[in-house]
């Protein structure tokens, strides 16, 4: 089925109200989370000289934003929902811009990397080339990109308010390829468990020259 661009207006506003109306309870909830291997995942592959220009694509309430700071990082935050974009900013203390993924405002060849956790599968498999194609374009010559979504057998659809799409390992190279970008490596998450128990795709991918 294709969208309009009403109804992918409407599909982005269902998803951050979700956001919104548990934007305490979220932040709460996933404020310890350990994901210190996805972000050496991006950092080991950047090229540039530090400090690294980071965009946190869908950062949230700024968990890691926060992280990428404290490493001594010039980060910048981009997230939809408004509660989250204030949140992050009073705990992560960098900028952060609020726009929708499906409306993106990116400087061109600015970042070293992009860091797309959890967020990117919000965005329906219509939409996702045009979102790419755009985070290939606000990336440096050579830059980086990371994402990590939760994995499936390529089924999109609505889950408690959210839209999810669910791809898997050849799908997922298959947009990230016709967008401009070689693959660096990819792993499941949570590490040393079995891989029916890993529902996380992580990936990690350069920008091609």
């Amino acid at each position: 089925m294709t969208l309009s661009t009403a109804q992918l207006d409407e599909l982005s506003q269902r998803t951050l109200a979700h956001y919104e109306q548990r934007a305490e309870d979220f932040f709460a909830g996933t404020r310890e989370h350990d994901v210190s291997q996805n972000i050496n995942a991006l950092l080991r592959y950047i090229e540039a000289e530090a400090p690294f220009a980071i965009l946190d694509f869908g950062c949230g309430p700024g968990r890691d934003l926060k992280v990428f700071r404290e490493l001594g990082h010039i980060a910048v935050g981009l997230e939809g929902a408004a509660s989250f974009v204030e949140m992050a900013r009073t705990y992560s203390g960098c900028e952060v811009w609020q726009q929708d993924f499906f409306k993106l405002d990116l400087p061109h060849d600015y970042f070293d990397g992009v860091y797309a956790n959890a967020s990117l599968f919000h965005v329906p498999s219509q939409a996702l080339p045009h979102v790419l194609k755009q985070l290939h374009a606000t990336l440096k010559p050579n830059g980086v990109f990371f994402s990590s979504n939760p994995r499936g057998n390529n089924e999109e659809g609505w889950n408690r308010d959210r839209y999810g799409a669910y791809h898997d390992l050849t799908s997922w190279r298959g947009y990230l390829t016709a967008a401009g970008f070689d693959e660096l490596t990819h792993y499941y998450r949570p590490p040393g468990l079995p891989m029916d128990q890993q529902p996380w795709l992580a990936s990690v991918w350069r920008k091609r020259a």
